[in-house]
């Protein structure tokens, strides 16, 4: 908590150089959340396999992953190096957080129609965009709900992306569900790291037209992680056509 409310406001008045100063609280924050997971483990709370963990090595990345449990983005940020991320507007106003968002240079969702330009510049600079297509945690139960942001910001960064799918068994720490209520065995996240997704044939088959291409890269991935999450996609849009 120190770290949140005296370290990342210090870095403004010692750190000048914006860019440098984003490193610097990007990489703590990787630290700090890695430390957070390891300690989760040790303390006999959770177990974890990452599969493909190479492919996040890189730079530039727009990584899309689903979203079953409260600690994902400690998980994938924790993972990768210059991480970004939209966070919710609340983090950047509150007292605990907001230096820490600052200092990160973090996204807020509050940016409307400029979100997507911010999105591409961070990806343009080099940053590793780190983005839940769902804007929020899956309910048990509930089949997955992509919203068509992510696809866009691909779409207009020119960025292939790069899947992450999340697994946590027993199904715990998830949207509905109060955090304190532990399953009766350890949480076993499994985490894999898909072959990137190349966006180009989406935008050459929807001749040019970026909602058109947006909405059918987003049909796709909504196909593909409910594929990974055990659910059929096309039969639940041929019910909702069905009862339209």
């Amino acid at each position: 908590m120190l770290l949140w409310l005296l370290v990342f406001p210090s870095l403004h008045l010692l750190v000048l150089d914006a860019r440098r100063r984003q490193t610097i609280a990007r990489g703590l924050v990787q630290k700090l959340f890695r430390l957070f997971v390891s300690w989760m483990r040790l303390l006999g709370l959770l177990t974890y396999e990452i599969r493909g963990e190479e492919r996040l090595k890189r730079q530039g990345l727009l990584i899309l992953a689903n979203h079953p449990t409260l600690i994902d983005v400690v998980f994938l940020i924790g993972m990768v190096r210059n991480a970004d991320c939209v966070v919710k507007s609340g983090l950047a106003t509150n007292l605990s957080t907001r230096g820490a968002v600052r200092a990160t240079g973090y996204i807020s969702n509050t940016q409307g129609g400029e979100l997507i330009q911010s999105c591409a510049g961070s990806l343009s600079r080099g940053g590793n965009l780190v983005i839940f297509p769902e804007g929020t945690r899956t309910r048990l139960g509930e089949p997955l709900r992509l919203q068509r942001g992510a696809a866009q910001i691909a779409l207009r960064a020119h960025t292939d992306i790069t899947p992450v799918f999340i697994r946590c068994e027993p199904a715990g720490l998830m949207k509905g569900q109060p955090w304190w209520q532990i399953a009766s065995q350890r949480l076993h996240f499994t985490i894999c790291v898909g072959e990137d997704i190349a966006i180009a044939p989406f935008a050459v088959g929807s001749g040019g037209e970026t909602a058109l291409a947006a909405r059918r890269l987003t049909e796709y991935l909504t196909e593909y992680f409910s594929k990974k999450r055990g659910w059929d996609a096309s039969v639940r849009t041929r019910d909702q056509a069905t009862a339209d």
